[in-house]
């Protein structure tokens, strides 16, 4: 008889049962007409003991493919990054884990403290004056940024590049689509935005112009350039980031006058999850504190002079008139934003730098040998960071379906995003990537295509 977990004895439950005045649990159910009350027991399996239950769990497991049993060069928008085991000992803490929204600041000092210095060591990556408790994700974030520029301007137009992410130019547009907003996509060259049709659609009705960087392909795009056009004809520069540890050798956003960075947190210390939850990551200049979406954790003093912390701004529209709410966003990844924050700790500085460096190289190094195989090529000259798109002398998707059973994740087919790349393949290749699993990988390349 396996053991049973009931949180009460027999005596326990009889003295329930006597105080509010029933003589069993079944007469709670009286009012049930028995006509829809099951009479038979539920056709379930009987229980498991602890080391059975260990080994179903351990079988369903083993059925789904992932990071630990293949190689990875899959990455457009979810990363395969070492995590190290620091993160998720300390965001596992029980203290952590069942926190709940931290609505009664007096009892929730601890979780408080930790969202306030998630925002805190964001502002210090992306060089921003103030950052958010944290979005659901980078679609949602980039999202709520253009609807954050339109309240900000009162202008209904956005210019979006083709080089951000498709998929988070889809939530735009659901986004957007009943705000009376209009979308227009600027155009591509050599893999990143053509700035100069971007200067030709830019007027005194663009609220705001949007780039990803690095890009979806990988590729780095002009910041300070953009920043300029948008800046000269009064709209806003929104910046997505595509990567978040690629700042840890390029010029953060802050620096070229970035007015609403969002993006995708999840290579700071997330695993890949099987694609969530993930962490939105929203970051602004001062004078746009007020129009942030979400919730902001802030620091404060209280009667006796004690450091303490509170949520400063909530947007929501459950706290305030509904027609005055920035956004409908309820809540924030409190506990991947923590698992962020210790990331980001633990690596420090120097730590985030040599990673970004290790990624850049490793990937570099990819891209060197994969352009030797006959009949590849990369599709595009432009500097890239740790993706790079190649195109290819037999479908993508061939190849990856050749390169899955030798272990091997393959990269992602641009075709049904990108019809023009219909040989595209966007590869990936991270710090957690050895030198002999790239050898391996091209060799199997070079193998399969023949």
């Amino acid at each position: 008889m396996p053991v049973q977990y009931i949180p009460v004895t027999e005596e326990e439950r009889q003295e329930m049962l006597r105080v509010i005045g029933v003589d069993s649990i079944e007469a709670l159910f009286a009012d049930i007409p028995p006509a829809v009350r099951l009479k038979r027991p539920l056709n379930i399996e009987p229980p498991l003991s602890d080391l059975e239950l260990w080994a179903l769990l351990r079988g369903l497991a083993d059925q789904n493919g992932h990071c630990d049993r293949y190689t990875c060069f899959l990455g457009a928008g979810a990363y395969d990054h070492y995590v190290p085991s620091v993160v998720w000992h300390l965001a596992s803490r029980g203290e952590f884990l069942t926190a709940y929204t931290p609505y009664q600041a007096e009892i929730m000092q601890g979780e408080l403290q930790a969202i306030y210095e998630y925002q805190t060591l964001l502002c210090e990556l992306l060089a921003m004056d103030v950052a958010n408790a944290s979005m659901y994700d980078g679609a949602s974030a980039l999202a709520e940024a253009t609807v954050m520029a339109r309240d900000l301007t009162r202008r209904n137009r956005i210019l979006v590049s083709r080089a951000v992410h498709p998929e988070y130019r889809q939530v735009i547009q659901t986004y957007t689509r009943h705000l009376g907003m209009e979308i227009v996509e600027v155009p591509l060259q050599e893999g990143v935005t053509d700035l100069d049709v971007a200067r030709d659609l830019l007027s005194e009705q663009v609220a705001a112009l949007v780039l990803q960087i690095p890009n979806f392909f990988g590729c780095i795009e002009d910041g300070q350039t953009a920043s300029d056009l948008a800046h000269r004809h009064g709209a806003l520069l929104v910046v997505g980031i595509g990567e978040p540890l690629a700042m840890g050798i390029l010029r953060p956003p802050g620096e070229y006058g970035a007015d609403i960075v969002a993006g995708e947190g999840q290579p700071l210390g997330n695993h890949l999850n099987f694609g969530g939850p993930y962490l939105g990551m929203m970051a602004t200049r001062q004078e746009y504190v007020r129009r942030i979406p979400g919730r902001l954790v802030g620091a404060t003093v209280d009667v006796e002079g004690r450091k303490g912390f509170v949520l400063t701004l909530q947007t929501r529209e459950q706290h305030i008139r509904r027609e005055k709410a920035t956004s409908n966003i309820c809540t924030n990844e409190s506990l991947n934003a923590l698992a962020a924050a210790i990331y980001m700790v633990a690596l420090g500085k120097q730590g985030i730098q040599k990673v970004a460096e290790l990624n850049l190289r490793k990937a570099h190094y990819a891209k060197t040998r994969i352009r030797e195989i006959q009949g590849f090529s990369l599709a595009f000259r432009t500097p890239t960071f740790h993706e790079f798109v190649v195109r290819c002398p037999l479908p993508p998707e061939e190849l990856n379906r050749r390169l899955l059973p030798h272990g091997i994740i393959g990269g992602l087919p641009l075709g049904r995003f990108y019809p023009e790349l219909a040989d595209g393949w966007l590869l990936c290749v991270t710090e957690a990537r050895s030198r002999d699993e790239i050898d391996r990988f091209v060799d199997l390349v070079k193998e399969v295509a023949a």
